[in-house]
């Protein structure tokens, strides 16, 4: 194993491996990923670190071209001043939206090249995919256009304009005036994100509007207000979070992420399974951690929202920096490393730099309202329909509660896409193959399967493969992750990209005949029910089956036996055959 090299199997032949039907193929990869995680070579990690390290040195690069600030080695002078919180969030904005942040690279199945972004969102011809259908005016169709492709580069040259702009405006403080960005600053941002997500929401939802919209909308107010509406909205993110963990699902979750890490050892990794390697649903020190997680997302932020004593509220902020800390170290699939970096970063120069500053001391408490109502309802609605909200805007992050696909082709179907559709890099066995070649890219393949497979949901999608296509094992199974990330430019958890919209789109344009593509969907569960809604439908002749699951059966069954998984069928027509 080299540095460049994956961490396959000991005495592992790829060619007798890929001789057998799928559940066999994965049932050896789910055992090597509790020990090896998704297997990238040290060097795709490595790659992480650089981004992040430059991650934090342009941030700290347009700090410093601010007049007035001082030096690096300065940085305890200066680090709390309103600026420094202004830049991060425009910087890490900036960041997201030209896709070097959250699904960027390997552990997004993001390859050659290794980020989507202004690959897409700046090139006319691509595929966006409008909210509601593009039933609102001037939103139709779904082929971007040299307005969508201005519109994005308007964004990024705003974004950029404020960056490089002094902190020339003064406002009252609690202690006296202090300097920030003039508000005017954000005026372009707040009105051209939204604008851009109502002829694309890929691009919305890229710009990571439930934090980054909000934050930067939050500082067109006075300085005492700002602040207060950030720190409601990072207690906020903090609560969603939690909340959304709630489940019997996050264990899953807790197993997948931390034997993906490449720091935990992998005696500690066994003991995330009940009797590894026979044995690999969550132990009880997995639910111990899922439980103490969700506890401390829970606890630590209410304690900072409502603590006055300044010893607790520095307990509490550093609870939470650890807690952020940790993730990173985790590398989880999706990589929202920077994203991770800047929490640490909100919970330090909120809560340590401003202690002596509370919700209740905003200059204008209507702000309050005005703000965090909508990030409540967004909550509440994404956990009780999560069929109609992001699992980013209702901030269910990293619960294990997604909507999710399984996109089967017939080998004219990867043709017709291959030829008709504008992507880069194709799905990811053809950018692997570039790398490693044929034999290593199909098993590198099948750990992206593997991924989905070992969560709960994954149990359901593998087990509805017969129901979609009677020859899915001879059929090119790509994950819906994958075909978002190939085709939009950009993905990050979020099964609303992927569904029938976006193969409306890909019909349009291939034409594929009954049986060319089947499509697999997934929906998560809502907080309220034990069911997990799914639709199979077919590109060219439309749905043909509905039904549902059972998470009470689905995180009952070792990862291998998703064939037991008992499914109920509500509505099914005679175009299932095929």
């Amino acid at each position: 194993m080299g540095f460049l090299a994956p961490k396959l199997p000991p005495r592992f032949d790829v060619l007798m491996w890929y001789l057998n039907m799928r559940a066999e193929r994965l049932k050896p990869l789910v055992k090597h990923w509790a020990e090896y995680g998704i297997g990238m070579p040290w060097g795709m990690y490595v790659l992480y670190w650089v981004k992040l390290a430059g991650y934090v040195a342009g941030g700290l690069a347009f700090i410093q071209l601010t007049p007035g600030i001082g030096s690096v080695t300065d940085i305890a002078n200066w680090w709390w001043q309103p600026v420094v919180l202004q830049k991060a969030v425009l910087w890490t904005l900036g960041f997201e939206v030209l896709g070097l942040g959250c699904g960027f690279g390997p552990l997004t199945a993001r390859f050659v090249p290794p980020v989507g972004g202004p690959l897409y969102f700046a090139r006319p011809g691509t595929i966006r995919q409008p909210p509601w259908g593009g039933k609102l005016p001037l939103t139709g169709g779904d082929t971007r256009t040299w307005v969508d492709a201005l519109l994005y580069v308007g964004l990024l040259f705003s974004i950029g304009y404020a960056l490089l702009c002094p902190a020339d405006y003064q406002c009252n403080g609690l202690n006296g005036p202090v300097h920030m960005l003039n508000p005017h600053l954000m005026i372009p941002i707040v009105v051209l994100i939204p604008l851009l997500g109502l002829r694309d929401k890929t691009v919305f939802l890229a710009a990571r509007p439930e934090h980054f919209w909000f934050a930067t909308a939050a500082m067109l107010l006075p300085f005492l207000d700002t602040v207060a509406v950030i720190k409601l909205l990072t207690v906020f993110i903090w609560l969603g979070a939690a909340t959304s963990k709630l489940n019997r699902m996050f264990p899953f979750v807790i197993q997948v992420m931390l034997s993906n890490s490449p720091v935990m050892p992998r005696f500690l990794k066994r003991r995330l399974y009940r009797d590894f390697p026979d044995d690999v649903l969550p132990s009880g020190f997995t639910r111990l951690i899922a439980y103490a997680a969700a506890a401390v997302e829970f606890g630590a932020p209410l304690v900072l929202l409502l603590s006055s004593s300044s010893t607790v509220t520095t307990i509490a902020a550093l609870v939470m920096i650890a807690f952020h800390l940790q993730i990173l170290t985790a590398m989880p699939i999706g990589v929202p490393l920077e994203w991770n970096v800047f929490m640490l970063f909100s919970a330090a120069w909120l809560f340590l730099g401003h202690p002596d500053q509370y919700v209740i001391t905003a200059q204008h408490p209507w702000c309050l309202g005005v703000f965090g109502l909508p990030v409540l309802l967004l909550i509440a609605w994404g956990n009780l329909r999560p069929d109609q909200v992001s699992f980013l805007l209702s901030m269910r992050y990293y619960a294990g509660n997604w909507s999710t696909s399984m996109w089967l082709f017939e080998r004219s179907g990867i043709d017709k896409v291959n030829r008709h559709a504008t992507h880069y890099g194709g799905f990811i066995k053809n950018q692997l193959k570039i790398i490693y070649g044929e034999q290593i890219a199909e098993w590198l393949a099948h750990k992206i399967q593997t991924f989905r497979l070992m969560h709960h949901h994954g149990r359901a999608l593998f087990a509805l493969l017969p129901r979609a296509n009677r020859g899915h094992e001879d059929a090119v199974l790509v994950e819906g992750e994958v075909v978002a990330g190939s085709l939009l430019g950009w993905n990050f958890g979020d099964g609303h990209l992927h569904r029938e919209q976006l193969i409306e789109s890909l019909h349009r344009r291939c034409r594929f005949e009954p049986g060319e593509l089947r499509v697999v969907l997934l929906e998560a569960r809502p907080i309220d029910s034990d069911r997990q809604w799914y639709r199979l439908v077919d590109a060219a002749t439309g749905q043909f089956e509905q039904g549902y699951v059972l998470v009470s059966d689905l995180v009952n069954l070792q990862p291998w036996e998703y064939a037991e998984l008992p499914v109920h069928v509500i509505r099914a027509s005679a175009r299932r055959a095929g």
